[in-house]
């Protein structure tokens, strides 16, 4: 065996003097990666030398730096990074998107694990991680949908051309962008409203609300009859209104559904609710559904037919209380500018908008650049701004207030982009719990900004919140629902029926239950405080676009729901993503609208 060692390590002799090893270190080395890797044989191969030289090199690594504290050891990676991103540093202006696929997924988007050398680290290692201004690519579009007939398209795709922004900022000299209307629904807390005063009553009442509209609706649509009350024993069918509950603290799963009807019913007493007669369903705690069934001994309701939407009218709009809406560009408005009606064009970006290893705010400039040549009509912003979970704000190691962050970083660049396109341009910021110069209560009050001139281009929104752009009605909340209700639903698909999208499954509750928020009790991430203005989260009309920025990946769909003869009308539900991941860049949304969800345009462009 003494033999067999010395010819097989023979020829990596220069590996005990190079790293100033002795014979029985360097058996004690290879041992150490063989156990590691896990190789099937502990015969040393030839094939295995590349990789035992890397651990070698780690080892050695990792021995100087705890000798040299402070001490900085570059990899390849570092010097290829400066080698092929130099050209870079001298313009850090971005390129329009281009179409190429095979471009869409680059190292510097990459959030999944790393491999390598046989050690597994997650997230981005710094030493690994191409800066966000020195990334090779800069704009590329990830996902596309093009329903505008050809003759309808007058913006062309985009393309990875440079050129063409002089070009574009002479047309706008030349022929200034039609600027688009705003109107705004005001449901939500006003600014510098009091909360953290909800109380039990306060909860209960706006929960019995929702089960009596829901009630209300189902009974005027003539489908369905009186409701009774679900916890008395009956022989025959009975329909019933109440809200989807566990009977504990863990999961909701199939042997834990209740179902809670009105005080009006029930007196608010709980039901078992037997899903397992039907062939498909959906649903998380919170939900209000309609039941039919029969509960023969007065402790479980067997349903035979769920019924988890209810009617939307389209009068609905045209009944909404006019002192809740606020005109804010009707003076002063040159007619001649005004653009086609239920015709819009939107860039969305939900935030962070800033990388975790600085308070650089760099995508937000580059998004800015990014829009100031697609000249938009309206740039909705979603927060974070400035984000709470960012780790310069979480240990406190900034010497800024938050206010001022948000005036200097987001504000002034936001009126830098208004005053360089001109009295064409909006902006609409949403706020988010996550923002750390804002209360941190939910629903949330506007931002109270000071803009001066500019009041009539740059304006903020409730959280949740609606408004109406050019007749495009939209919808907006920066809380993640989607991702909250899809760590608590449990759902059933039928075997024969049709395979069913989980995004658009997930968002069309929020149009079924006409509630931004309809999860209950809520993700102890958001601070629901039902005593404030719980008719801000009331979503009384379908929206033409739904947004819902989600930390899950980002899409675009067009919602259609139907239930028994009743037809929703449709909605067009999008997630733009987050503008920055990590020490990475994110995704926004470029969306045109042209007078229906059938005539849409849109990108999920990576930044």
């Amino acid at each position: 065996m003494e033999e067999e060692i010395k010819s097989e390590f023979r020829n990596s002799l220069t590996f005990c003097i190079n790293y100033n090893l002795s014979p029985s270190d360097l058996v004690s080395n290879w041992e150490a990666y063989y156990l590691n890797r896990l190789l099937n044989e502990p015969i040393v191969q030839n094939a295995e030398m590349d990789g035992f030289l890397l651990h070698l090199q780690n080892v050695k690594k990792e021995d100087v730096l705890k000798e040299e504290t402070g001490l900085h050891s570059y990899s390849i990676r570092d010097v290829e990074m400066i080698l092929n991103n130099d050209d870079e540093t001298k313009d850090n202006t971005p390129g329009t998107p281009t179409g190429h696929h095979q471009d869409i997924y680059s190292i510097a988007h990459d959030t999944t694990p790393l491999s390598y050398g046989g050690a597994l680290s997650y997230g981005k290692p710094s030493t690994l991680v191409t800066p966000f201004s020195k990334r090779i690519d800069k704009c590329v579009v990830k996902f596309s949908i093009n329903t505008i007939p050809d003759e309808e398209n007058g913006k062309q795709e985009p393309k990875h051309e440079n050129a063409e922004i002089d070009e574009d900022d002479v047309i706008r000299r030349v022929i200034p962008p039609k600027r688009c209307s705003m109107l705004i629904h005001e449901s939500g807390p006003k600014s510098g409203c009091r909360f953290m005063y909800d109380r039990t009553e306060d909860k209960i009442n706006a929960m019995e609300n929702r089960i009596r509209k829901h009630t209300r609706a189902l009974v005027a649509s003539g489908l369905y009859e009186e409701p009774t009350d679900p916890t008395i024993a009956s022989q025959r069918s009975i329909f019933a209104v109440g809200m989807i509950c566990c009977d504990g603290e863990g999961r909701l799963n199939d042997k834990s559904i209740m179902l809670q009807s009105s005080a009006e019913y029930s007196g608010g007493e709980c039901v078992r609710l037997d899903l397992q007669r039907l062939s498909h369903f959906s649903v998380f705690p919170g939900q209000v559904v309609g039941i039919e069934g029969h509960n023969p001994s007065g402790h479980c309701l067997v349903a035979s037919k769920l019924v988890d939407s209810i009617p939307t009218s389209g009068a609905d709009d045209e009944n909404l209380n006019s002192a809740k809406r606020q005109a804010i560009d009707k003076e002063n408005q040159p007619t001649g500018l005004i653009c086609k009606q239920r015709e819009l064009s939107m860039i969305i970006a939900a935030g962070p908008f800033t990388t975790t290893d600085n308070l650089l705010f760099e995508p937000l400039v580059e998004l800015l650049a990014y829009a100031k040549r697609r000249q938009p009509q309206l740039l909705v912003l979603l927060g974070p701004f400035v984000d709470t979970e960012h780790p310069d704000i979480k240990k406190g190691t900034t010497d800024r207030t938050f206010d001022d962050m948000f005036h200097f970083d987001i504000m002034r660049k936001l009126e830098d982009y208004v005053e360089c396109m001109g009295s064409s341009a909006r902006v609409l910021l949403v706020p988010s719990i996550r923002d750390a110069n804002h209360d941190y209560v939910f629903p949330q009050p506007a931002f109270d900004i000071n803009v001066g001139d500019l009041k009539s281009q740059i304006a903020s929104l409730t959280n949740p919140g609606i408004f109406e752009a050019n007749e495009v009605k939209v919808g907006c909340c920066t809380a993640d629902i989607i991702k909250q209700i899809s760590g608590e639903e449990i759902s059933r698909t039928a075997a024969d029926g049709k395979p069913i999208d989980r995004m658009s499954r997930l968002a069309n509750h929020i149009i079924n239950q006409q509630s931004f928020y309809p999860l209950y009790p809520p993700a102890e991430s958001v601070p629901l405080d039902l005593s404030l203005a719980p008719e801000a989260l009331q979503l009384s009309l379908v929206p033409d676009v739904l947004i819902l920025p989600s930390d899950i990946k980002y899409f675009v769909k067009v919602l259609n729901g139907e239930s028994e003869g009743i037809n929703h009308m449709k909605c067009i539900a999008v997630n733009p993503g987050r503008l920055s991941k990590g020490e990475g860049g994110g995704t926004f949304l470029e969306l045109d609208f042209n007078g229906g969800s059938d005539k849409i345009r849109a990108s999920i462009v990576g930044i």
